[in-house]
């Protein structure tokens, strides 16, 4: 048996108000003129008082990332460009952000010193040179974004990440003071996002030593916040920030499984965002996993989110057929979700059906 040598996140540095260490951080990778990049979410465009404290020096650029919608590998095209016409090379990209940021991010830094477009990287271990320097700094927490060795791209075929050795942020800072004014409903839906990493994990046919203990703990804290407390506080923020952590490195060395295969055909199709897109589906996936589920069902009644449905009424054989592609397109996941004969299990006419309840 072969074993899998996985490339982690270089840094980490957590604390709350460990973001105004951000320009001591940064001081040693600067190379000369070449500046750093801030990526910085939309959401925080009009917000001086974040901006204010980004640690802008010489030359640096802060570009506003718009991620209205999930990052499609013709804006990392576009960013990565223009960032070479102007500049030839950077120092470093750093994300500040959501889950979206942060892959924007990642894919700029690998598309900053690898030939060709965004797209042709899409797939596992494809990626063929190391990027510039590149950091991670959430302003919500869920997706395991700041963890994972994937970013999650729309490219003009498909919806897949840049899965490889070269994906992982060199540095993350965690500052749970920088997640505290989240909306409560998009922090319901990566919050889920995350306690979905945990059961597809925990429940698939990868699993193992090294993803349970991450993901045990980082179910436990989702299940902590989102069923136990009766409200949110400064601990909650804390909390979500290492279950977000934690869930992104139960995955590792495992894999995701039903949920998120399915969301890709949404997210597709539909523009449906990704943690929005998991809370859909898993709504639906009492067959796979009934005790999640259950619990899912718990945590939104208790919390009063309201999760949309019928979302696919009306669509055309051949919207659906795209969808199904897309979806049958991730076979890690499939097989982590039902084992080696999943193209047996998981018919089109099974997932048809499925697409057909949401």
């Amino acid at each position: 048996m072969k074993f899998r040598n996985f490339k982690m996140v270089d840094y980490v540095v957590y604390g709350r108000g460990c973001f105004d260490q951000v320009d001591d951080i940064l001081a040693p990778q600067r190379k000369g003129d070449a500046p750093i990049v801030f990526l910085l979410d939309h959401y925080f465009e009009n917000s001086e008082a974040l901006k204010s404290r980004i640690p802008l020096r010489g030359n640096d650029a802060l570009i506003i990332a718009n991620v209205e919608h999930e990052p499609k590998t013709s804006y990392v095209d576009e960013i990565a460009q223009s960032l070479k016409d102007k500049y030839g090379t950077v120092s470093g990209v750093i994300g500040i952000g959501g889950g979206s940021t942060m892959d924007l991010a990642k894919a700029v830094s690998i598309m900053m010193t690898n030939p060709g477009k965004a797209q042709d990287y899409q797939g596992w271990d494809l990626v063929k040179y190391p990027s510039v320097y590149k950091a991670g700094i959430p302003t919500l927490s869920g997706t395991g974004a700041e963890v994972s060795r994937t970013t999650v791209l729309t490219g003009p075929t498909r919806k897949l990440g840049m899965n490889s050795d070269f994906t992982p942020f060199n540095q993350i800072v965690l500052d749970p003071a920088l997640i505290k004014d989240a909306p409560k409903n998009q922090r319901f839906y990566t919050g889920m996002d995350c306690f979905i990493h945990c059961v597809e994990s925990l429940k698939g046919t990868f699993i193992n030593e090294f993803s349970r203990s991450y993901g045990e703990k980082a179910q436990a804290l989702c299940e902590e916040i989102y069923l136990h407390k009766d409200e949110w506080n400064d601990e909650s923020d804390e909390q979500l920030m290492m279950a977000s952590y934690a869930g992104g490195m139960s995955i590792a060395y495992s894999q995701v499984g039903v949920a998120h295969a399915v969301s890709y055909g949404l997210s597709y199709l539909l523009g449906t965002k990704h943690g929005l897109g998991n809370c859909i589906v898993f709504n639906h996936l009492q067959e796979y996993y009934p005790e999640g589920v259950e619990t899912f069902h718990k945590m939104v009644k208790k919390n009063d989110i309201y999760i949309p449905e019928g979302i696919c009424k009306g669509l055309t054989d051949e919207q659906f057929d795209v969808m199904i592609n897309v979806s049958l397109g991730m076979a890690p996941l499939w097989e982590n979700a039902l084992g080696k004969d999943w193209q047996q299990q998981m018919t089109r006419e099974k997932l048809r059906a499925l697409y057909e309840k949401l």
